[in-house]
């Protein structure tokens, strides 16, 4: 059974967050809010936990999972970046946007694209996403939380709570998000390339889209 946190989404509560950190370290997979939608997160290098959430969504090691971090010094740490693509992300973030990099050695293999080498990274825009984060001390693996065979991701953390309990361990309550995916921009070739048009504005970044 999944706990159910209930936090103030302008002013989370620091206990209930230390609480939800405390399952994610010990292993667990919580729901949480985002800017774009609700997701799945659990920690980077367990390797059971990261397993449990591909398992969830039905997905394989070809999809990318992300990492979410406190800010762009974070990501730095674990990918490749230039100046051409650190100011693009500097005009992006935090917000709806996912950035398909280069993966440093301090990302586990397992966790990047199996064949390209490459992680998705962002920064959120959320109140209690930045205070969970700052809790636990280091990004969180994520995923959009989409239920497989549907397309639309799940922002009602009621609804997740009834259909996950018996999968994972934590769900994180601010109050409903936008129901859309975030942009995916993948930055890892020569040229930026539109992956998924979600909720970030790719044209905010300067970038002709067709």
């Amino acid at each position: 059974m999944a706990q159910y946190f209930e936090v103030h989404p302008d002013n989370p509560q620091p206990r209930l967050l230390k609480q939800a950190a405390q399952i994610l370290h010990g292993g667990g997979i919580a729901a949480i809010p985002t800017d774009s939608s609700y997701a799945l997160v659990c920690h980077l290098d367990d390797k059971a936990a990261a397993e449990n959430l591909r398992r969830i969504r039905e997905v394989d090691e070809k999809h990318h999972l992300t990492l979410l971090c406190r800010d762009l010094s974070e990501l730095a740490s674990y990918a490749r970046v230039d100046n051409r693509q650190y100011r693009l992300m500097k005009l992006a973030t935090p917000g709806p946007f996912t950035f398909i990099l280069e993966a440093t050695k301090e990302v586990p293999r397992r966790v990047s694209h199996p064949s390209r080498r490459t992680v998705g990274l962002r920064v959120p825009d959320h109140r209690v996403t930045q205070a969970l984060l700052e809790v636990f001390g280091q990004p969180l693996l994520a995923t959009t939380l989409i239920a497989p065979g549907e397309t639309t991701p799940l922002n009602d953390p009621h609804e997740i709570r009834e259909r996950f309990q018996k999968q994972i361990q934590a769900v994180v309550d601010a109050g409903a998000c936008p129901a859309e995916a975030t942009t995916v921009i993948d930055l890892s070739a020569a040229e930026p390339t539109l992956v998924r048009q979600g909720r970030g504005d790719p044209r905010s970044l300067g970038l002709q889209i067709d």
